[in-house]
């Protein structure tokens, strides 16, 4: 489903897999950022996927767009680079204090709280991807009765671990930020660790994430 390779600036191009932001495309953009990570193309220095692009940095000292666009396209894409998934899930504190734009919600949805709670958590999420901040795992997709846009003012600071719909995703604060997600509710556990080099999200791309509602006692305990 690759449908055009393209040139972006001077050291980089990107793959374009269409516009649409489904599993099928996104698990493509995943096959393909496999298969090129492990093929190890001379000159290739960095590899971003997003939700249907895979943007690719080079070094123009070792390649160029011409010899790295003809060895992808030469790429055999098979079932060995398939998305591995694993089924993780989340717990999520609701309570007052954390769910820091529950009545906006319950105004814009025009659903009472316990139908938001009963939504956001009675669902199975898709991670597309991870950016913005690290380890930010970009997670869908929401049921269109629980979509809806960001704050029109956006917030200076986002508690870290705070979890945020928008548009047809959830997602995660991984670090306190500035932000404009709907606030729901919070998740005690590390979701990025630095500490870890080679595995610092907890969360990536291809994953599954079910979230857990869990009370502030429980959440207190996560963190002894």
């Amino acid at each position: 489903m690759l449908k055009n390779i393209s040139n972006l600036g001077d050291a980089a191009l990107y793959c374009d897999f269409g516009i649409e932001v489904n599993k099928k495309i996104n698990s493509e953009v995943i096959k393909y950022f496999k298969a090129i990570k492990e093929s190890n193309i001379k000159g290739i220095n960095n590899l971003t996927p997003s939700y249907n692009k895979l943007i690719i940095s080079y070094d123009l000292r070792l390649t160029n767009f011409k010899e790295i666009k003809e060895k992808i396209k030469t790429l055999d894409i098979n079932e060995t680079y398939k998305v591995e998934s694993k089924k993780l899930e989340i717990p999520v504190c609701c309570d007052t204090s954390f769910s820091l734009d529950i009545e906006r919600l319950e105004k814009k949805l025009s659903l009472k709280k316990d139908k938001i709670f009963e939504n956001f958590f009675n669902k199975e999420y898709f991670c597309y991807m991870t950016g913005f901040i690290a380890g930010m795992p970009f997670l869908g997709d929401l049921d269109d009765n629980m979509r809806l846009q960001r704050l029109e003012t956006p917030r200076v600071k986002v508690p870290k671990g705070s979890v945020g719909i928008t548009e047809q995703f959830a997602n995660i604060y991984t670090f306190e930020s500035p932000g404009g997600w709907n606030i729901i509710g919070n998740t005690p556990i590390e979701v990025f660790d630095s500490s870890k080099e080679k595995e610092p999200n907890f969360i990536n791309p291809g994953d599954t994430v079910v979230f857990k509602k869990i009370s502030m006692k429980e959440y207190k305990s996560y963190n002894g």
